[in-house]
């Protein structure tokens, strides 16, 4: 196969995450039934090595986002890191992106359930209200999460610009046509939801590393739900 070679960033992303078996390579069901050759916990990003490599990939991400000459992501003031997994990722992100960047944003978070007392809600940190906003997701499944986000970010006043993922799968919907990632870009701009990592950079690193059988099954599942 022929593909691009990995940036750095996203090479030690795969590392790290292999490392503490975030990323797996075998067979998993996922929920929607299907037999997948992969699977991506991102609730195993939890250690301080795999936390900095995801942190400086999001925060590489989002600085070539801004960088973009095609559909590049406007000047934001806030990141957003949904409740629970985002959480951390959004605020090593916003370090990160100051210290690595000059880019310097603040940092929201909401809870499951609203506050009662004290400042009361359901968002935590700066406010969004007026502010243009850019959500982390891990993976995008169905959408149905980073949709839960973006209306958060809107009930409170906030406008999402864009979304960056950990990892696109790059897979047909359950209607085997449909991108989620085009139908979150409907809501947030064309070309402003961004990813890490997709399933062809999983396989170019697979190919790379003489990883076989392991690439063999990619292939076959990207021929079968695989975006054309």
């Amino acid at each position: 196969m022929s593909a691009p070679t990995l940036k750095t960033y996203q090479s030690e992303l795969i590392k790290q995450a292999m490392s503490v078996d975030a990323l797996k390579f075998g067979s998993f069901t996922l929920k929607s039934g299907r037999i997948s050759p992969y699977f991506f916990n991102a609730g195993l990003l939890s250690t301080g090595p795999i936390l900095s490599a995801l942190s400086a990939a999001y925060a590489a991400t989002i600085a070539d986002a801004l960088a973009s000459p095609a559909n590049p992501f406007p000047e934001f003031e806030v990141l957003f890191g949904p409740a629970y997994k985002g959480i951390p990722f959004a605020a090593t992100t916003a370090l990160v992106l100051h210290t690595s960047h000059g880019v310097n944003v603040g940092l929201a978070y909401d809870r499951k359930e609203a506050k009662d007392h004290g400042e009361g809600g359901n968002m935590v940190g700066v406010s969004v209200k007026g502010r243009k906003v850019v959500v982390l997701d891990d993976v995008m499944t169905s959408g149905k999460a980073v949709r839960g986000a973006i209306e958060t970010v809107q009930r409170a006043g906030g406008e999402v610009v864009g979304v960056v993922q950990a990892l696109d799968r790059e897979e047909v919907g359950q209607d085997g046509s449909s991108s989620t990632v085009k139908e979150i870009e409907a809501l947030v701009g064309e070309g402003r939801v961004r990813s890490i990592l997709k399933m062809r950079d999983l396989m170019v690193w697979l190919e790379k590393n003489g990883v076989a059988k392991e690439l063999e099954a990619m292939c076959e599942y990207r021929d079968k739900y695989g975006l054309k």
